[in-house]
């Protein structure tokens, strides 16, 4: 398995038909569960170790969650209220070395990641077909749909979830 892609690599897709839309959004809904349950019980030099050779440690990845999905529901807004929006990207190499990556208690991160999603979910349930064909312009990318992002989260918190727990399942971290 490659440990960076234990779910496999992300597949884009332009346009997901309604039930892919909907199980998109149960995952948003699922990844702060999963990810309080993957970091349940672990200590501070658990919560140091890298999930793999060279990657981040399982803190950065706890707390690179609500830093990227709260850059996704700004540009989700930014599409829904704008139209063709540029989004801005960041860093997020830099983000996981600074201080509050560092030393924020993962708890922290992982409820704001759930409150971040339950309002992410009440806009996602709420918008139309149509809302998600909207477009933003991705300075790397060009235009994205906003069925692009959907699906792109939905895979990201399952990524970073599963970094945790191959993590877990490797080192016998019960």
């Amino acid at each position: 398995m490659d440990l960076r892609y234990p779910i496999g690599r992300y597949e884009s897709r332009s346009e997901l038909n309604p039930a892919e839309r909907a199980r998109a959004i149960e995952a948003i809904a699922e990844t702060p569960g999963r990810l309080c349950v993957a970091v349940a019980g672990l200590s501070d030099e658990q919560l140091a170790t890298p999930y793999r050779p060279g990657g981040w440690t399982v803190r950065q990845v706890a707390h690179h969650l609500p830093d990227s999905h709260l850059n996704a529901y700004v540009r989700f807004k930014l599409a829904l209220t704008e139209d063709t929006p540029a989004i801005k990207t960041y860093d997020e190499k830099l983000w996981a070395e600074l201080a509050d990556s560092q030393q924020t208690p993962v708890g922290i991160s992982v409820e704001l990641l759930d409150w971040l999603h339950k309002r992410w979910v009440i806009l996602l349930k709420a918008m139309q077909p149509s809302d998600f064909a909207r477009k933003a312009r991705h300075p790397e990318h060009g235009l994205i749909t906003l069925d692009m992002l959907l699906g792109m989260y939905a895979w990201h918190g399952r990524h970073h979830v599963a970094h945790v727990n191959s993590l877990r399942d490797r080192m016998g971290w019960k």
